[in-house]
């Protein structure tokens, strides 16, 4: 793939990312520098606060570096308005959150709120996007927070990709949900990655799930990326004691994600 700004549509160079921590500087992240391509699916793996939520926010500004610089399409990020750059690389939370409206107006409200016409019922712009997120049409008229939080995140994934954005963040999008929920969510991103081209980014702590939907892994801990590449070389060989630790004793299990002890990066 030749090295260009739209096959390369992000590339961090030396990103560090320090903050204060009872009046002391500590490091977040620590020269980090990484390419990630056109239709690439990568999955950010590794210990609970070892960084891999506060990268994945420098990358639409929802927090900025200390130091270092990211392209998007060969231009710094920071010369790009924050609003203009999340229609271009957009995130989709953890923790899905609907307007106590119907489904239809949630997919409908990035319009509105940029004063844009909306897709209609019917249109096909609004039945690909149903089809592609894997949501019935009739849901459309239930109001969105009667949905079951699998149902929730869907749409929020639909009211995310509807926008037509070039990069897709996901923080965790299945930490709330039960495994077979979980499973057809990150199925259904892999299909959506395939069929757009679409480069999606997303911070796990399922190595199950990284392993069955990623096309390239990284592992960070402690604030420095310790190994990128296909997932079924880091897990089956991985290089660094770390990672090979992290594999036999990952830090993060289905208790503590349901008892709420989930660290934040």
């Amino acid at each position: 793939m030749p090295s260009d700004s739209k096959s390369q549509p992000l590339i961090l160079k030396n990103i560090c990312k320090t903050r204060l921590s009872n009046g002391q500087p500590i490091e977040v992240l620590r020269d980090i520098s990484l390419t990630l391509e056109e239709g690439q699916l990568s999955v950010f793996v590794g210990p609970s606060g070892g960084g891999k939520s506060t990268l994945l926010r420098l990358l639409n500004r929802l927090e900025e570096p200390t130091s270092g610089e990211i392209l998007f399409r060969g231009k710094p990020l920071t010369s790009i308005a924050p609003v203009a750059l999340r229609r271009e690389i957009a995130m989709v939370m953890q923790k899905p959150v609907m307007f106590d409206r119907s489904v239809l107006e949630n997919l409908q409200m990035p319009f509105v709120l940029r004063k844009e016409h909306p897709p209609e019922e019917g249109s096909v712009l609004l039945g690909q996007t149903l089809e592609q997120s894997g949501l019935d049409m009739e849901l459309l008229s239930r109001n969105a927070q009667s949905l079951s939080v699998g149902q929730q995140q869907r749409v929020s994934l639909a009211r995310t990709l509807i926008t037509n954005p070039q990069v897709l963040l996901l923080d965790e999008p299945t930490s709330a949900l039960d495994r077979p929920t979980g499973d057809q969510l990150v199925k259904t991103l892999l299909n959506i990655s395939r069929k757009r081209g679409l480069t999606v980014i997303m911070v796990t702590h399922d190595l199950r799930l990284a392993e069955l939907i990623a096309s390239h892994l990284v592992y960070i801990e402690a604030g420095q990326i310790l190994e990128q590449g296909p997932p079924r070389a880091l897990l089956n060989s991985p290089e660094t004691d770390q990672l090979r630790k992290f594999l036999v004793e990952p830090d993060f299990t289905r208790e503590q994600r349901e008892s709420g002890e989930e660290q934040h990066d």
